[in-house]
């Protein structure tokens, strides 16, 4: 299986079909999507909207890769059942609309697990929604800066095989860990779409893949060396400040953060391609 490299949607200066046409025209595979919600965007289950997507992703050839719930680190996972089922099931359901094999909630924010009752209460939410992935055809990942046993634990007590952890390779970097270590520990459990960012990303853009203070390749290497599945890379640097000139056919007019797209993208080409040619994701 080849790795392909893709983008996410939150991570661009625009969203939708937009989003859809911007990766084509840089040459990308693939294209995670959110749900929206408010501050975030329009739903992505509003009327007509699952059905634009696919048409034109299908006609552009882009893969729509996963659906992410980014509206749960505003709202809280671990809030109110009759708030959050609901929310996680118009997920799952526009997952399926979509067909994208993978969904996502990430814990950060109102949603950080901070201590073991956190951990208790975040598990017994993906528990839930993990039996509602299985029952659709979708695997459920969530995505945490926890160390490696406590990321196990909270495996071990969802208890699905529909369960796996989004690897970001720079958010456990803030947290004080090291990611190459995480995939050392994590490997079984991994999904098989990671986020690529480098660091550090809060004093101004973040710098090009591979040249920030992430020690990414060594977690790559990583993902190497235990066979991580790996089916796509997903840049997740902030490329939000190019505007619509990323969509300019000529180079001359793209910008800065047009440039660092396509940068990052080349280096991403080449390490799905050592992925591949190593049979780490065969």
């Amino acid at each position: 299986m080849s790795c392909l490299v893709g983008l996410a949607e939150w991570r661009l200066p625009v969203t939708g079909i937009e989003a859809v046409r911007l990766t084509a025209s840089v040459g990308a595979d693939g294209l995670q999507l959110d749900l929206g919600g408010p501050g975030r965007g329009e739903w992505i289950d509003t009327p007509g909207r699952i059905e634009a997507l696919r048409a034109e992703a299908g006609e552009r050839g882009v893969r729509l890769l996963a659906l992410g719930g980014n509206h749960f680190n505003d709202i809280g996972l671990t809030t109110e059942p009759e708030t959050v089922r609901p929310l996680l099931q118009r997920l799952l359901d526009a997952a399926v609309a979509l067909r994208v094999p993978l969904v996502f909630v990430p814990s950060f924010r109102r949603s950080a697990i901070d201590g073991p009752e956190a951990l208790t209460r975040t598990a017994a939410v993906l528990r839930w929604a993990a039996v509602q992935a299985q029952q659709r055809g979708l695997v459920l990942a969530n995505e945490n800066v926890l160390t490696g046993e406590q990321a196990r634990v909270l495996a071990d007590e969802v208890g699905s095989s529909s369960f796996r952890l989004v690897l970001d390779t720079f958010n456990p970097v803030v947290a004080g860990l090291r990611t190459d270590a995480l995939v050392a520990s994590l490997a079984d459990l991994l999904a098989d779409q990671v986020h690529l960012k480098d660091g550090p990303p809060d004093r101004g853009p973040s710098p090009l893949l591979g040249a920030g203070t992430g020690r990414l390749a060594e977690t790559l290497t990583m993902l190497r060396v235990h066979r991580v599945p790996v089916h796509a890379f997903v840049l997740e640097n902030d490329y939000r400040g190019a505007g619509t000139t990323l969509l300019a056919a000529d180079d001359d007019h793209r910008d800065a953060d047009a440039g660092r797209l396509a940068a990052d993208l080349a280096w991403a080409r080449r390490r799905a391609r050592q992925m591949t040619s190593t049979g780490a994701g065969a």
